[in-house]
């Protein structure tokens, strides 16, 4: 593919994305966007299976099996099928659940378990091919991350989405989900344009729970997910949104981002020859990433030697803009009341690493409600400061580092500083790896030979002529007459 962000001078920004995502359509992906998005589709899958027995996913699902519907699409868990936006939602809810999905920087977006789920149910809805699947996400997710980088600022330090208080994974997410819709139901260009003019005026999301608690933030993915999903069937139905959707004046851009340094180039710049898509950061570990290099500083810590009973004092350095995520209010993050509100915590991250855990260092189990009020941790997460950290600074948010000092008994200190996260391109998972998380993500609920009939039908994803019979996989079996 060329280069379509050139000649194009007379076009807008939406109709340059509309040009681009009908062409990777017709002309495929390159070959490692497309094996990472088939690593992405394995992640995103098994979250949702991880997920299904939280009592939101059971209250999602039960909102929307209670409003009925055709019965065209998946949703995770669910004993019979739903409309197609409806399974998106209930599947993106689960994959946002766990804050185990995957993150782009320094855009500070999550745009998998938006764009993934909208993608697979449009998809059984469709009919669409595997190979139409992979296409249509992996332009769904450039678009997300491209909209996303137009918010960032360089000098700033970091995304104006975050700063303003708004979650730019559901907003970005939304319209990344809304152009994966439109490709796999047979949208063209224009219909991709149309497509982004309804999907913005539903893209929404405020980041509030994140510092002080609530649920909501699970709901983002599966609101975005709907969303893309039902703009590309009412545009499929006729109706058309505004070709300047995204740069207008009362568009995409300045309605969220209310005149602050828009970098539009970030959008459409190489838009076809250079992809973001394969440099998305996994996530090891099922919490906020900011808290990630706080679990790897607690690991290295047990890995030299530091037992519990050693620690007098540890301080977590981490950028500022983190800071108010993970360690504001420090009272509250250092005692949790529940395992969701633990992976949101600084001092927690620190102290399960040190502790030690399951999966690739620390798993769902090590974030429980018992853990999260476990007398020990509790003990040791008082023992920690959560201060901003200016080499942390300097590094954000590219990565999210962390530095610790840690004082110990005797007199001793010990210092740890994890500069770049476990998951992305300097430190790359492994498909071993992956195909670790993903089969401790889905034993708990599918028994192993479903487990291994899903990851040889995902290894084969590209060459599926539908994604229905994957999906079937993921619908429980009823439970035998007695």
């Amino acid at each position: 593919m060329g280069d379509l962000s050139t000649g194009s001078a007379e076009r807008t920004l939406a109709q340059r994305v509309g040009r681009f995502a009908a062409t990777a359509a017709r002309d495929g992906v390159p070959e490692d966007v497309a094996r990472s998005v088939v690593q992405r589709v394995v992640d995103v899958l098994g979250l949702c299976v991880a997920a299904r027995s939280l009592p939101t996913s059971e209250a999602a699902i039960s909102h929307a099996v209670d409003a009925g519907g055709a019965e065209r699409a998946t949703a995770v868990g669910v004993g019979r099928r739903l409309p197609a936006p409806a399974a998106a939602f209930v599947n993106g809810v689960l994959a946002h659940s766990l804050d185990y999905d995957d993150t782009h920087l320094p855009s500070v977006l999550h745009p998998s378990a938006n764009v993934v789920p909208a993608a697979l149910a449009a998809a059984e809805d469709a009919g669409a091919s595997g190979e139409e699947v992979v296409r249509a996400v992996a332009v769904g997710l450039e678009v997300a991350v491209r909209l996303g980088m137009a918010g960032y600022d360089e000098k700033l330090g970091n995304s104006v989405f975050f700063e303003h208080g708004q979650h730019a994974t559901s907003i970005c997410g939304a319209m990344g989900a809304a152009v994966a819709s439109s490709l796999v139901l047979g949208l063209d260009e224009e219909g991709v344009v149309h497509a982004l003019g309804l999907a913005a005026s539903r893209a929404s999301g405020i980041l509030e729970a994140n510092r002080t608690g609530g649920t909501v933030k699970r709901l983002h993915c599966g609101w975005a997910a709907e969303s893309g999903v039902s703009a590309a069937q009412l545009v499929r139905r006729g109706f058309t949104g505004p070709p300047s959707v995204l740069e207008g004046r009362f568009g995409f851009f300045e309605s969220w981002l209310h005149g602050s340094r828009i970098d539009y180039d970030a959008v459409s710049a190489d838009l076809g020859t250079s992809w973001a898509v394969p440099d998305i950061f996994f996530k090891p570990y099922p919490a906020n990433h900011f808290t990630h290099a706080a679990v790897d500083a607690g690991i290295e810590l047990r890995e030299r030697g530091v037992r519990p009973a050693d620690v007098v004092r540890l301080q977590l350095g981490v950028p500022g803009a983190a800071l108010r995520t993970i360690g504001q209010p420090i009272e509250v993050k250092r005692a949790p009341d529940t395992g969701y509100q633990a992976q949101f915590s600084g001092p927690y991250a620190l102290v399960a690493g040190l502790l030690g855990g399951g999966g690739l260092g620390v798993a769902l189990g090590d974030y429980t409600d018992e853990l999260a009020t476990d007398p020990l941790r509790r003990t040791l997460m008082a023992k920690v400061d959560v201060v901003t950290d200016p080499d942390c600074d300097d590094i954000f948010p590219h990565q999210f580092p962390a530095k610790v000092v840690a004082e110990l008994t005797g007199g001793r200190t010990e210092e740890v500083a994890i500069l770049a996260n476990r998951g992305g391109p300097q430190r790359p998972l492994s498909d071993e790896e992956l195909a670790v998380k993903f089969r401790e993500n889905a034993s708990g609920e599918l028994a192993a030979p479903v487990v291994a009939e899903i990851e040889a039908r995902l290894r084969e994803l590209r060459s599926l002529s539908s994604v229905n019979d994957l999906m079937s996989l993921f619908v429980p079996t009823p439970a035998p007459r007695a």
